[in-house]
C-alpha cells in the first residue's frame, strides 16, 4: 500500500493488549469511533531513541493533549502485547494515561505503508517513527521522520503544536 496521508481514513486492525488473561485484541476502529486520537508509531520496544525520547515526549504531553480534547494516545509498534505491556510499564507511560498496542504481525504498519527494514540493527517488517491525529478514525495530522533514528516532528510536542 501507498504510505497514509493527510485526509485518509485509518484502515480496520486488530491490535494486541496484554489484559488479565493474557493476550487481548483491541479494534482499532472501534477506539477511533467518534474520538480524537493521537497515535505514535516507533521502531521497537526498548531501542534508544524511542526509549529515551519519543515515549517520554507524549508522557510529558499527555495532559495538554487532553485539554485539547484528545481523548487517548495510543503508541504502536511492531512488537508482541507481552514486551509492550513490560515496556509501557518501565517507561512510566502506563501512569501517564498512554496505551500501548502491539502490532504482533506488522499488518497495521504495513496497511499504512510505514513498515520498514534495517536488517544490520536487526529490525525487520518495523515501523517507520511517525505521530498522528486522527479524527473518528480520519487523518488530519501527520508527522513521519524522514529516519527512524531521529525523533524532532514526530514528538509529542510538535504534533501538540498542530492539535
Amino acid at each position: 500500500m501507498s504510505q497514509i496521508t493527510v485526509g485518509a481514513k485509518l484502515p480496520e486492525a486488530k491490535l494486541l493488549k496484554l489484559g488479565e488473561n493474557g493476550p487481548e485484541a483491541v479494534d482499532l476502529g472501534e477506539k477511533l469511533k467518534g474520538r480524537k486520537v493521537v497515535i505514535f508509531g516507533l521502531p521497537g520496544a526498548y531501542t534508544g531513541v524511542c526509549t529515551t525520547a519519543h515515549v517520554p515526549s507524549f508522557i510529558r504531553t499527555a495532559e495538554k493533549f487532553a485539554a485539547k480534547g484528545v481523548a487517548e494516545i495510543i503508541c504502536v509498534s511492531v512488537n508482541d502485547p507481552f514486551v509492550m505491556d513490560a515496556w509501557e510499564k518501565s517507561t512510566g507511560a502506563d501512569k501517564a494515561g498512554l496505551s500501548f498496542l502491539g502490532d504482533a504481525d506488522g499488518s497495521f504498519t504495513k496497511a499504512i505503508g510505514l513498515d520498514f527494514d534495517a536488517p544490520p540493527a536487526g529490525l525487520l517488517g518495523r515501523s517507520k517513527r511517525y505521530a498522528l491525529l486522527a479524527e473518528d478514525g480520519v487523518v488530519k495530522v501527520l508527522h513521519l521522520e524522514a529516519s527512524p533514528g531521529q525523533c524532532e516532528i514526530s514528538g509529542g510536542e510538535a504534533l501538540l503544536a498542530e492539535v
